[in-house]
């Protein structure tokens, strides 16, 4: 395997940087993976599951959300709109390298901008999340009560997650509050693999069983046993990866 750096445009006129994963050989297929909110592309669980991926003969992009890691930043604030943005523009960046991807995965929010973006990417075939919130505005119900006042008065707040400060803007908040994912997942009409873990104290397992329910087209549902949330060991990050490679084989290139 090696990998390369990959860098883009934002929708927004900023740059946009990750990079891809490359099996040895002639890859299956092309995947994006959204990486969580708290950490970038060069994550724990985002590399090990890359890395992973590619090791099973699949290619995958990781890379920053504008605002974080080495990606530019948008003339506006960052959001989670932004996120979903950013995602369209990698699919779009990828196809145009030769490398067009048909599946998405996304890891905690990032699964949320996964489910968001799908739809509006005709060349995905399949979705994956793994440890995602259903109902994305009660992440806001996670946050201090103090830090929420300090995000309304003042802007921006630090704001303790999966146990990382890490700076939330007021664009974020308001945006959250605006989507309506119940009906998006709704409208999905490709097949989607839902991942959680029973322990996780983040994001609690009773998100995952809330997706899978909604979820009008074929989905199937795989138990990440003893995980935390961040797949901060080796052994499920590499778990997670083989069954995603599993079932995302099926779903690597259109029928025909």
């Amino acid at each position: 395997m090696t990998a390369q750096a990959f860098e883009f445009d934002g929708p927004r006129g900023y740059r946009l940087a990750g990079r891809l994963e490359m099996p040895d050989g002639t890859p299956q297929g092309w995947a994006i993976l959204a990486h969580c909110l708290t950490y970038g592309n060069d994550s724990t669980a985002a590399t090990r599951l890359a890395r992973a991926l590619a090791a099973r003969g699949i290619g995958v992009l990781r890379f920053d959300f504008a605002g974080q890691g080495n990606s530019g930043e948008s003339d506006s604030n960052t959001t989670f709109c932004a996120d979903v943005e950013d995602l369209v523009a990698a699919g779009e960046a990828m196809t145009r390298d030769g490398k067009p991807p048909t599946v998405l995965i996304g890891h905690s929010l990032g699964g949320g901008a996964v489910l968001m973006a799908a739809g509006k990417m005709p060349g995905i075939l399949a979705a994956v999340t793994l440890g995602a919130p259903f109902d994305i505005s009660r992440v806001l119900h996670d946050f201090d009560p103090r830090s929420l006042q300090t995000i309304e008065t003042e802007g921006e707040a630090e704001v303790l997650m999966a146990g990382r400060l890490f700076v939330i803007r007021k664009s974020f908040v308001d945006d959250l509050a605006r989507h309506d994912f119940a009906s998006r997942i709704a409208q999905l009409r490709i097949p989607l693999l839902v991942l959680h873990s029973p322990r996780d104290a983040t994001v609690s397992i009773e998100n995952a069983a809330r997706i899978f329910a909604v979820a009008a087209y074929a989905s199937n549902f795989i138990s990440l046993d003893k995980a935390d949330h961040l797949l901060t060991r080796k052994a499920d990050a590499d778990y997670a990866a083989a069954r995603i490679s599993s079932w995302a084989s099926r779903n690597l290139r259109p029928e025909r």
